[in-house]
């Protein structure tokens, strides 16, 4: 079995998930709203039903997903849908999780614009699966110069056990190291590995490997999951997790003739440009790998000024950057000197958001704690992303998607416990991601009325937990299997290209649609941490 994903390690200001598949998929560009007719994958458009819930038991929709988030269910109606019957084929319902959290960003999107641009009603939004199919597999459809990017590592895969099958990630070579040294490997290729780890129980592994801070974790069910005091701690809080604070209103909605070129920068362009609802809100991206990075390309798309803040010791992998950057500027601070942590306190004293996707306490020790970046900075809005979720013994445990599904039984699912699977996208890191960038728009929606700043905590664990909720709603259909129905290929008319600092991209759209909203990236991305530490 392959595996193509991708790990990263921050440990200068803490470790985080991530994850990607490999895979490729066909050539094509055009227009992202284009259907495709006469293809044995007809088309059904239709509203969104109003009814959802929060917790367990929900059921994988754009309704549950809003809900989740808060939203108001009558704009719902305001969603219309084309159903593409084959993407993302799966036994879990993966293309209903990819919808609904590409529907529900784009609604939080629309409802956002609307407030800012004073608009009588919200415009509608529509998703295509097509579109939806193609964003989540964006790492497979990236090509930079012609060339497919660089993401596999033989060391990150699945292996064999005495009892049963590991996963590990050793993408980074710090991960790799720590893998080999928990083996007792001063080096070792596959083979190697492999027969060290033939020798010893998949728990056994896991945990050897965590203690050296590497990246491994034992396959389990479902059931075997649901027993884990970590599941538990899951399972217990909402989908999407948001508490309001007491500080005072942030400079979230700037006003047009404010200081700066960004801060003047309204929802709706001069010159019949498109309507940009996060237009002079200023995003400090304190994330890595997929779902963070997703999060962030979101806001850039609609308007954000995104600048993402890294270690300068530990760089994204340069392709995955490229993949995940569209829209955004890249920076690197040592906030382990003074200087850095001067300049980062004043992009953070201009900053509306606060996105981060480390391990849940690894950026305390540089003020970076909820509670302090709001004591500094009242009314922000912060938004924590991480692998197994903020509570319970696996809380600072680095994870990443591809690992996430094997603890909660996905792998088992999409596979059997003999031969484990994987989705056939990294949905829980893409879909998470775009569920983030929702609730940092419903945080700045709710924050312009109330005037308070919110706190939003989202996590992969979570988001597999809602999925299999989901199938299990959904009754054994699920289960019998993603075969029956040919796979549909979303990538037609849904890729573009252009140049950029980096060379010629080929990339997929972005998924988010509304009425009058931006179809592509203002930007496209450049080379990791050569932008100034500054707003525009």
């Amino acid at each position: 079995m392959t595996d193509r994903n991708a790990d990263t390690g921050a440990d200068r200001h803490g470790d985080r998930h991530g994850g990607r598949d490999g895979g490729r998929h066909g050539d094509g560009h055009g227009d992202r709203h284009g259907d495709r007719h006469g293809d044995g994958h007809g088309d059904r458009h239709g509203d969104a039903g109003a009814s959802g819930g929060r917790g367990a038991g929900m059921d994988v929709s754009l309704a549950s997903a809003w809900a989740a988030l808060g939203g108001e269910p009558g704009l719902l109606r305001r969603v219309s849908t084309v159903v593409r019957e084959g993407a993302l084929p799966a036994r879990l319902p993966v293309r209903e999780l990819a919808r609904a959290c590409v529907g529900v960003c784009a609604l939080a999107a629309a409802e956002w614009a609307a407030r800012r641009a004073g608009l009588a009603q919200v415009p509608r939004v529509r998703v295509d699966d097509g579109a939806v199919a193609a964003a989540f597999v964006s790492e497979r459809h990236l090509l930079i110069d012609g060339r497919a990017p660089v993401t596999f590592a033989p060391l990150s895969r699945f292996w064999r056990t005495t009892d049963g099958w590991v996963r590990t990630h050793a993408n980074y070579p710090h991960h790799r190291e720590r893998l080999l040294s928990a083996l007792g490997l001063p080096e070792g290729d596959a083979t190697a590995v492999g027969a060290a780890l033939a020798e010893r129980s998949s728990l056994e592994v896991e945990e050897a490997v965590y203690a050296a801070g590497g990246l491994a974790v034992a396959l389990r069910t479902p059931q075997q999951w649901a027993a884990h005091d970590q599941a538990a701690a899951v399972t217990a809080g909402p989908l999407v997790e948001h508490d309001r604070t007491d500080t005072a209103h942030a400079r979230v909605t700037p006003r047009p003739g404010a200081a700066g070129a960004a801060a003047a920068a309204g929802p709706v362009p001069s010159g019949g440009g498109p309507l940009l609802p996060a237009a002079g809100v200023r995003v400090l991206d304190l994330t890595r790998v997929i779902a963070g990075p997703v999060a962030t390309r979101t806001l850039a798309l609609l308007g954000a000024d995104v600048l993402r803040v890294d270690p300068p010791g530990t760089p994204e992998l340069p392709d995955q950057h490229i993949d995940t950057g569209f829209g955004k500027r890249s920076t690197a601070l040592d906030l382990t000197r003074a200087a850095d942590r001067r300049v980062f306190g004043e992009l953070l004293a201009g900053a509306d958001v606060v996105v981060t996707g480390y391990r849940p306490g690894a950026l305390d020790r540089f003020g970076l704690s909820p509670e302090d970046l709001l004591a500094r900075r009242p009314g922000l809005v912060v938004a924590q992303l991480s692998a197994w979720g903020p509570y319970g013994p696996w809380a600072g445990r680095r994870g990443f998607d591809s690992l996430v599904q094997v603890a909660t039984g996905i792998a088992v699912v999409e596979g059997s416990a003999e031969r484990p699977g994987a989705l056939p996208a990294q949905a829980l890191d893409h879909g998470t991601g775009y569920l983030l960038a929702a609730a940092v728009l419903r945080s700045l929606t709710e924050g312009a009325a109330d005037g308070h700043g919110r706190v939003v905590r989202l996590s992969l664990a979570r988001t597999a937990a809602w999925l299999l909720e989901g199938a299990a709603r959904g009754g054994e259909a699920y289960r019998a299997g993603g075969g029956g129905v040919e796979a549909f290929d979303g990538a037609e008319g849904r890729l573009a290209e252009r140049d950029s600092p980096v060379g010629r991209l080929r990339y997929a759209l972005p998924p988010v649609s509304f009425d009058g909203g931006p179809g592509d990236w203002a930007r496209p991305p450049g080379p990791w941490g050569v932008d100034e530490a500054r707003w525009r």
